[in-house]
């Protein structure tokens, strides 16, 4: 019997166990079929194929029951399976499955907009469009900026990440695999200098200046369409700016007519430890590009700022076929209440309390960790040579190959594939944590006594 045969699992109990290596013959059986049916192109961290999963574990096709501390890269924020996800998503199914908002809508598109409208940064009267990817909601608030303000240029950021389309391509900073052989991009994008306080040193206010001033002479204020920025940078390292810089460059979009769009995609609903990471320090964006933890699992993007940005764009030039699909907008009604309910964002702030401390006290015993930095229950850890600031990628792989081993599913980041992130989901226990924890710090000790 194949696994798919033998429909869902039971849910497991919430603990590690390990049945096999991993991965396991079963889940080897399944990379050679995906070997004749899968384009190559498509890359998996862990090939332990998962047959159920449920809060913050994995149980793969040879019964391994791993730790998540990836949550499908910041998606499955309220942990698999969430009970009221569930129920919406099994009932909307019951009801009806697609008719296309742009030809026949109904309510919980509208009811996912006034949530976003109320949960955003801001005050502001809000609209929201409805997508199914983080690249699709960047690159319509491109568009939106791009409309309400009659100009072409955008500007992005070093070490940033906005999505493998063909514009988000051109505002993806990383060439390899993002871009590299993919081009020609899409014009009028350019590139600044960010804030990336381990490694130039500056603080908010100083990089600032230096982006502004690039801004200034090679672009020309009045010329800029939207600056996007993720708040706190994802793919690139999970570089939190240093205080100050994205006041600094709100301030400067308001000042000059520029559409300031925060991509929140993998920063938003309550990752950060509010629902939104802009919210830290009470930057107000224009428009705010969110997707991943929106939907527990279910793909779904929102584009939410100004009603009149939103409405600049003429009817029928946003949409999709599938944006905002009913049950998909279930699963994010269903996320959000689970938020609520769960007081999510301290949980996140929870996470942050006790891994940030264990971390920096392996940074300082090992000597491995050049830096340790994040917010919520987004946090990494920087790899680098000993008594040095060089990236160390290669120990980073054999510390994140350990996790892997060891049944706890890490993830890795960073323009020099040194950073080991952890994305945990925000609901989960204490206990997990300190044994996904425990495996990491097994692994980081490992490799310092190479």
């Amino acid at each position: 019997m194949t696994v798919t045969e033998a429909g869902p699992q039971a849910p497991a109990p919430q603990q590690r166990r390990l049945r096999t290596e991993i991965p396991g013959p079963a889940s080897r059986e399944l990379q050679e079929r995906r070997g004749a049916a899968v384009a190559a192109g498509v890359s998996s961290v862990l090939p332990a194929y998962i047959t159920s999963a449920s809060g913050g574990l994995l149980t793969d096709a040879d019964g391994n029951v791993l730790i998540d501390l990836g949550s499908g890269i910041a998606v499955t924020s309220v942990g698999h399976s969430a009970p009221a996800v569930v129920d919406r998503v099994r009932k909307q199914a019951c009801w009806f499955t697609h008719t296309c908002f742009m030809v026949t809508p109904y309510e919980g598109y509208v009811e996912v907009c006034e949530a976003l409208a109320e949960l955003t940064p801001g005050d502001h009267a809000k609209k929201s469009v409805l997508f199914n990817s983080g690249a699709e909601a960047v690159e319509n608030a491109v568009k939106i900026a791009r409309v309400a303000t009659g100009r072409q240029a955008v500007v992005v950021f070093d070490h940033a990440y906005h999505g493998r389309t063909n514009l988000t391509m051109a505002l993806t900073a990383k060439s390899v695999p993002y871009k590299h052989g993919f081009g020609p991009f899409a014009p009028e994008i350019y590139r600044v200098p960010g804030s990336y306080p381990y490694r130039d040193g500056l603080s908010g206010e100083e990089a600032a200046r230096i982006a502004i001033d690039r801004i200034a002479k090679q672009i020309g204020g009045d010329q800029v369409a939207a600056v996007v920025i993720e708040p706190i940078q994802g793919e690139g390292g999970f570089i939190e700016p240093a205080p100050g810089f994205l006041p600094a460059l709100s301030r400067w979009c308001t000042e000059n007519g520029v559409v300031f769009i925060a991509d929140e995609v993998q920063t938003g609903f309550c990752r950060t430890g509010d629902w939104f990471a802009s919210s830290h320090e009470e930057v107000v964006p224009d428009l705010v590009a969110t997707a991943k933890g929106i939907a527990g699992g279910l793909p779904l993007a929102a584009v939410t700022g100004r009603a009149e940005l939103l409405d600049a764009v003429a009817p029928g030039g946003l949409g999709g076929t599938y944006g905002g699909n009913p049950i998909a907008c279930a699963a994010a009604l269903g996320s959000i209440e689970t938020m609520r309910n769960e007081n999510l964002a301290e949980s996140a702030r929870r996470i942050e309390n006790t891994v940030l401390p264990r971390l920096r006290a392996l940074a300082e015993e090992t000597g491995l960790i050049g830096d340790v930095r994040g917010r919520g229950a987004m946090l990494a850890a920087e790899f680098v040579k000993p008594g040095t600031n060089e990236p160390d990628a290669e120990a980073t792989q054999r510390i994140v190959k350990t996790c892997h081993a060891a049944g706890v599913v890490v993830l890795t980041c960073g323009t020099y594939g040194n950073v080991v992130r952890l994305l945990p989901p925000l609901s989960l226990s204490n206990d997990l944590l300190d044994e996904g924890l425990s495996v990491l710090e097994y692994a980081i000790r490992l490799e310092a006594s190479r």
